[in-house]
């Protein structure tokens, strides 16, 4: 699947420091050191039925910062991010609204990767959806299938009598709690909530996930001889997606706080059904954007989209000024004045953008080491602008030629003053 273009990035590797980043595995921050001068990060994708809100824009922001600090730290970077385009929320959404389920996906995707490039991030190297990678799905289940790993659960609604859907049986190969470390009672309190069945009949055991679906009437499937004609679940498609761009386990894995358990974890126990060592090396996790006291979400409406908010005039360096504000880990509010805010920022900043500060720049370099502590990151760039806004101001208020902090800030940070 088609992506959508990148800025251009000239990355000046002036401080070899590896970047730190909390791992919600270990409850530590751990160095990334990729391998042989190579880092792979995974960010799990959207489900294309209604795109891009600040939620969203937070988790792709941060991988993007994840992305940029590796390569001023002097490591190549390869990056791999799903769409998961064959999914139940996505099937529900074209129901009720009459369109079919491709174009709808096609048409979020489309307004997604719009997003992505007002929001300067740079694009994966390997951009798939689970629909184009059905044959090696496939091939994955019924191999877990062969080694004892997955059963068949009695399905009574499937489209062909006799056709069973299949799970992966936990406590013969995989792992549970191995990635979130929470309790059994905390996972079972929000597992139906985040896309699980604990209550489905004929399962072995609450957590064992849905790997694959056997064909219903009105739902999309295709052929796999001895699963039967189906689609995939949601995490299966992730484990296929990553292990075939970037290889099991990769170094980092980027998502939202809320996929944690159940999605990271469900991978980690794909992964170790399939005989890897786990599905990543750490576990970065993006707290979570809320609106009016509850957290923005497609199920609760109250979402602020960066497309409309681009619509109406707003700088999309702003909208990133705001996500920069926040640190990635911890939860949020969104609040409408903040923009305002942030423009006054951008204006500082680009008043002072001919200045050269190299202490500013290494400043900020360790900031973004250290678990990418952007808060501290803008703090250090408000001195910055505080001392030079009156150098080498052009007409319209921006430097006609960048100096280094500002060449820095878009190269680090994603934010062209020019």
């Amino acid at each position: 699947m088609r992506s959508w273009s990148s800025p251009e990035v000239v990355t000046e590797t002036a401080l070899r420091e590896p970047l730190r980043l909390f791992d919600t595995a270990s409850r530590s921050k751990r160095e990334i050191v990729g391998t042989g001068g190579l880092a792979r990060i995974y960010t799990c994708g959207i489900t294309p039925y209604d795109s891009t809100h600040l939620g969203h824009a937070a988790t792709y922001h941060t991988a993007d910062l994840v992305r940029r600090t590796l390569q001023d730290s002097g490591l190549r970077v390869e990056a791999a991010q799903n769409v998961t385009d064959v999914d139940d929320p996505l099937l529900e959404r074209a129901a009720k609204t009459g369109v079919d389920w491709r174009e709808l996906a096609r048409e979020q995707s489309e307004l997604f990767a719009s997003d992505m490039e007002h929001l300067r991030i740079i694009a994966p190297e390997s951009y798939r959806t689970v629909s184009e990678e059905i044959p090696g799905i496939v091939e994955i289940v019924a191999g877990l299938a062969k080694a004892g790993y997955a059963y068949r659960v009695p399905t009574e609604d499937a489209l062909h009598e006799g056709d069973r859907d299949w799970y992966l049986d936990l406590s013969a190969g995989g792992d549970l709690g191995g990635v979130c470390g929470m309790s059994r009672e905390e996972m079972l309190a929000v597992f139906a909530e985040r896309g699980g069945d604990p209550e489905r009949p004929g399962k072995r055991g609450k957590f064992d996930p849905l790997l694959w679906r056997v064909a219903r009437e009105g739902e999309p499937s295709w052929e796999a001889e001895e699963l039967g004609a189906g689609r995939p679940g949601w995490h299966v498609g992730c484990v296929r997606i990553a292990g075939s761009t970037l290889e099991l386990p990769f170094d980092v894995q980027i998502g939202g706080s809320d996929l944690a358990f159940p999605h990271h974890d469900m991978c980690h126990s794909h992964a170790k059904a399939l005989g890897k060592p786990g599905f990543a090396g750490v576990y970065a996790h993006v707290g979570m954007v809320a609106l009016d006291g509850e957290k923005m979400s497609k199920s609760l409406g109250n979402l602020v989209f960066v497309s409309k908010l681009v619509a109406g005039g707003e700088d999309p360096r702003a909208i990133r000024l705001v996500l920069l504000s926040q640190h990635y880990r911890r939860d949020w509010e969104w609040r409408a004045e903040m923009l305002a805010g942030a423009r006054e920022r951008l204006g500082n900043y680009r008043r002072a953008a001919a200045a050269n500060d190299p202490e500013t720049c290494l400043a900020v370099r360790r900031a973004l080491r250290d678990d990418l502590d952007t808060p501290k990151a803008l703090r250090l760039l408000d001195s910055w602008a505080q001392k030079h806004a009156a150098e080498g101001e052009a007409e319209g208020g921006a430097a006609s030629e960048p100096g280094d902090v500002a060449r820095l800030c878009d190269s680090l940070l994603g934010l062209r003053l020019a």
